[in-house]
Order: C-alpha cells, then structure tokens, then sequence
C-alpha cells in the first residue's frame, strides 16, 4: 500500500508517525504490513471488511427531517494502535473521572454540598432539562448512578482531551467488538504478531457489572434490556448485548409492574426481573411519572426502582451529569469530591449563558465549534470554518435567542491516522470511546469504539454526519 503521498502535517498529531516521517516504535509492525500490500491486496482486505459488516446487518440509523435512513456503518480495515502505556494512562484517567461523575449525581440528588459550596451553579444543575427531581434522596446501589459510560476522547499535539461524557444511554461498543472480529480475520498474522489484548470478554465483564447492581444480592438475578423496539438507531446493539449476557430483550409491553416489583411476561408466564439494562431515554421510562404519551415504556417503573426492587443501568436522571454546560465543571467536581487533579483534560469550552462568553462566541463564530447543551450525534451543532457566513448569521439568531442552550469550543486538529482510500493511505481523524463499566468496582475493556471522519478534510467523527469505525488494538506491553 502506497504511502509515498501520505500527507503530514507537524500541526496534526499523527498516530502512525512522527512529524519528520518516522514510524512510531509500536506502529512500526503494522506499516511494515501495510507497506508490503499492493493496491489491489489493500483493496481486497478493505471489501472484505465492508461485504461483512453488510453480511451481518451492522446497521445504524440516520434521522433526517422527514424520514429514518438505515445505513452500514461505514469501517476502515486498518487499525489504530495504542502502547500498553499509552492505554494505562486512559484507563487512570477515565477511573478517576467516572468514579467524580458518580459522586456528583449521588450529591446533587442528595444533600447538594456542591451547589451549597458554590463550586458548580445551582440553576445550571437544577435547570438543567435532565434533572430528574424525582430522583432526589433515592438510595442508589453502590452509588453506581453510571454503570456504563462511554467517554469521547481525543488527541492534539497537546495530549488527550476529553470531548464528552456519554451517561444515559451510550451506544456504539457492539462496533467496537464488530470492528475486532472483521479486522482480526484478516489480518491474523499481524494481529497474533502485535499480541494485542482482547475485546470479546465486554459481554461477560457487562454481565458481572449488572449482577452486582441486583436488588438485595440476588446470586442469580433475572436481567433484562429494555428496548425502544426496531425503529431505534441502535437496535442492532440491543439485540447484540443481550444476546452477549443473556438477557431477555424486552419492550415496554412485555413488562409490568405487581404489587411493586418488575414483571416480564413469558410463554410460561410472568417472571421477576431484577436488573434493567435500559436504553431508553427517561423521558419515556414510566408514562405515570415522566412523558404521559410514552408507549416505550413501563408504568409503575419508577416507584419500583425508588422502592428498591429493581435495578436499573443507568440510573433515572444521569443525564444532568453529561449536559454539555456542565461538562465544564467535571475538572472542578474531580478536585471537590476526590481532592485530586484530573487526569484527562477537558476542552476548553464557553458557556453562552454567561454574557462574556456568548459575546466571544459571536465574535468568532467562523473559529469555533458550537453545540446544543442537550444534544448528541453530532446533530444541532455547527463547525464554524466549514460554515457558509449565511449558515452562521441563522445560527447566531439562535444563539441570541437561547444563549443558555448552547456550548461552544475551539476547533480542535484531531489526531489522523492512516485509512484505506482507493488503496493507498491517506490520512483521516479519529476519535475514540472507550466503555467504562461500574458496579462495586470500575473495570474497561482494553479496546474501544473509534470513530474516524471518513470525508477529506472532515473532523466530525459520527456516524449519522458521515463517519465509520476503526479497530482499536491495545498492546500488550
């Protein structure tokens, strides 16, 4: 495979090379590979990738304004590679910010000591959309409000940054060990070679993270995922996952709720669950408690996860944690509640709430990345130097007329790493999302969901805005 007008840029951190040209000493295996590759040879590896992501249905979805596009997910064949030192330090890093996270949901819908201390602003909190008042003073098992995270980092020439925190209901690890199986087959030789730690245990490490969070330490809890049915993005993860742990995969209408416990209905009749692993919004969990026209979910839901008679992953409200105005405040939360400084930095961000910081966001709107304080997938946001100066006009009457929903952040040189075009390298940026699981304890699978910006000149990584997967290979030492 060509590498000869492999584009480096001293200013773009790259994961395969040095600014001067020279292989990184853990890359220096894979590019030996890739090098011996003819065009043709890289083109034929990047088919097979592709034909069997399609093969197997590794779909998402892709909401536009008047209709859901289901899609393959695009996946690039060539793996990016972290150093056994380089995936220490993530792993420090992501322990000590969830284990902050946890503290500060359990605070907040508790006594509120971090409002009351004037570290993070009592509205910004408690007017946050994601706050679940209902969830106040309700006694959560271990304190594991987040029992799976999925956190969004990236790298600069400065380091690793954290992008986002992902806290509700984070998706993408089935690509993660999708991406594994596709790229292990067909480069075996290599990857056998690299002694490259294994991703394919996230089920059994997910399921023993669940067991913990049972009711009472039930030895054998029944576990379900519930599920907002086929329509949803991720569905081929739900069914994925809850075949891994074996769960039964359930909907809304096949629980109920009895004299206070869970119920899932069955050919042989009704069955007590005692963990859910939900991936449905709050919103819709419990029409007698949150949306009333909710048909995803359970009435009665709440009052039985309150009452302690089931358990639910993630824990009702988690989202106040991972709006994108309080993300700024996770260094802050890491100091106040751990008396440490943090490990991973976050971006420097902008809170438009604050009149200082909207006027700077105005001011350079064609430099900055501006998003919606509630959304994700890339959705709602704008890039501002890949902006048209009509799209950013539209885009400042927004920002005047609810400065309070919007966040916004310098334009970051994401680190590149090498991919399959038209069989040669070109360099794309990526990002990455590790899944980081609590129960009584934090445990992360060596590996993770990268993503990579498919499109020429692209840094926006998410699949719904035209990005795929990578492989992530995390050595062994």
């Amino acid at each position: 495979m060509d590498f000869d007008a492999y584009d480096l840029d001293a200013a773009i951190y790259d994961e395969m090379f040095l600014p001067d040209g020279t292989t990184r000493g853990h890359c220096q295996p894979l590019y030996d590979t890739l090098s011996q590759l003819s065009a043709e040879e890289a083109g034929r590896i990047q088919e097979r990738v592709t034909r069997s992501f399609s093969n197997e249905g590794i779909t998402f979805t892709v909401y536009g304004d008047d209709e859901a596009d289901e899609r393959i997910i695009p996946v690039d064949c060539v793996p990016r590679i972290l150093s056994a030192e380089e995936w220490r330090h993530l792993e420090t890093g992501l322990t000590q910010r969830l284990a902050a996270l946890n503290r500060f949901l359990e605070d907040v819908y508790g006594g509120g000591r971090i409002i009351a201390d004037g570290v993070v602003p009592v509205d910004l909190v408690r007017g946050c959309p994601q706050y679940r008042v209902e969830m106040c003073g309700v006694p959560v098992s271990h304190g594991t409000w987040v029992a799976v995270c999925g956190t969004d980092l990236v790298r600069t020439n400065d380091g690793w940054l954290v992008l986002e925190d992902n806290l509700r209901v984070p998706s993408g690890v089935s690509y993660m060990i999708a991406n594994r199986k596709v790229v292990k087959s067909s480069l075996r030789r290599l990857y056998r070679d690299c002694r490259v730690r294994e991703v394919e245990q996230y089920g059994q490490v997910l399921l023993e993270t669940l067991r913990e969070l049972a009711p009472d330490g039930r030895p054998d809890p029944c576990i379900a995922l519930l599920t907002p049915g086929v329509a949803n993005s991720a569905f081929y993860e739900h069914i994925f996952l809850a075949q891994e742990i074996g769960a039964a995969l359930v909907e809304g209408r096949d629980l109920l709720v009895n004299d206070g416990f869970v119920y899932m209905r069955t050919t042989e009749g009704l069955r007590r669950v005692d963990v859910i692993y939900r991936r449905v919004d709050d919103d819709f969990l419990d029409p007698l408690v949150f949306r009333s026209d909710s048909l995803l979910g359970v009435p009665g839901l709440l009052h039985a996860y309150k009452s302690g008679r089931v358990a639910m992953a993630n824990a009702p409200g988690t989202g106040v944690a991972d709006d994108k105005s309080v993300y700024a405040f996770v260094p802050d939360m890491i100091r106040y509640y751990l008396g440490e400084e943090p490990i991973l930095a976050n971006v420097e961000t902008y809170l438009c709430r604050r009149p200082r910081d909207l006027e700077y966001t105005l001011d350079n709107l064609q430099d900055l990345v501006v998003k919606r304080v509630g959304e994700s997938g890339g959705y709602g946001m704008l890039v501002g130097p890949q902006a048209t100066p009509e799209e950013r006009d539209a885009y400042a009457e927004e920002l005047r007329a609810d400065p309070a929903g919007f966040i916004s952040q310098p334009v970051l040189a994401l680190s590149r790493a090498p991919c399959v075009i038209e069989g040669r390298a070109e360099p794309r940026h990526v990002d990455l999302r590790p899944f980081v699981l609590h129960g009584r304890e934090t445990r992360i699978v060596p590996g993770a969901f990268c993503r990579v910006a498919l499109r020429r000149g692209s840094i926006v990584v998410n699949s719904s805005q035209g990005g795929g997967g990578k492989d992530l290979w995390v050595l062994e030492n």
